[in-house]
């Protein structure tokens, strides 16, 4: 069976999550749901990341296996077709050889968090961004952040439930940009823990807010316990922004 790689767009509000589930609404039974509208049989798909609910993408992958020898671009037509009125969309699709896994084969991925510093309450990002009522020292927040790059047990910045083997991970790259009222915070690595990116934000805000001193995320990284982690910032505001492979399937 051809195999196709799909990037995906979509709004998490409205979703419990990307993943399939009895008796809520997931991204993936949308896509699964436009894909059998195709082909009756099309087999479930995997992706490259779980989103939790309120979590949007901008560059999800996703593969799927499929008994037409598809046009990469008539199959993104057709799927979008199929996938109205949810807010999900395919951005692109490629043919790739059959060894392709959007989880396994991805060796690095990209999250983005939208913080916006103001007291009015928000209406165009509005389930799109996460409203704090101050403004946030963006220049203490990169010095915390510093102490969470690099290979760490990441066990304070890890949910309870997270069903990783290890908690040890390694965070490629954590930078944060300012633009007007609003603080968008960027990381990269390969794998996360559940919630570990929502534990950074939360964690930095308390820094930005002068709360928290900077070198108190160190205090935090090394007590490897829960406790002593900031507030869990909320879902809204982070979007699984890219999933980086060997080759680009999309490239071309």
């Amino acid at each position: 069976m051809p195999r196709y790689a799909l990037k995906i767009e979509y709004h998490g509000g409205g979703f419990a999550g990307w993943q399939r589930q009895k008796d809520h609404p997931s991204v993936q039974a949308s896509v699964e749901e436009a894909l059998r509208r195709l082909e009756r049989d099309a087999p479930g798909i995997a992706a490259a990341g779980r989103t939790d609910a309120g979590v949007h993408a901008l560059g999800q992958v996703a593969h799927c296996d499929l008994a037409r020898d598809w046009e990469p671009f008539r199959l993104s037509e057709a799927l979008n077709f199929h996938l109205k009125p949810a807010r999900v969309a395919v951005i692109a699709a490629a043919r790739v050889g059959e060894d392709f896994h959007a989880r396994f084969s991805a060796v690095e991925r990209r999250y983005l968090y939208r913080v916006v510093c103001r007291r009015a309450p928000l209406t165009h990002a509005r389930g799109l961004a996460w409203k704090v009522p101050g403004p946030l020292d963006a220049g203490a927040m990169r010095t915390a952040a510093r102490h969470l790059v690099g290979r760490h047990d990441f066990t304070t910045f890890r949910a309870a439930g997270c069903q990783a083997n290890s908690p040890v991970k390694t965070v490629d790259a954590l930078e944060i940009e300012e633009a007007g009222a609003e603080i968008a915070i960027h990381v990269r690595a390969r794998s996360f823990l559940h919630n570990q990116v929502r534990s950074f934000v939360g964690t930095l805000e308390r820094v930005g807010a002068g709360t928290w001193p900077p070198a108190r995320m160190a205090e935090a990284l090394a007590a490897r316990d829960r406790a002593a982690c900031g507030p869990v910032a909320p879902p809204d505001g982070l979007y699984l922004a890219g999933v980086d492979y060997p080759e680009d399937p999309f490239a071309g």
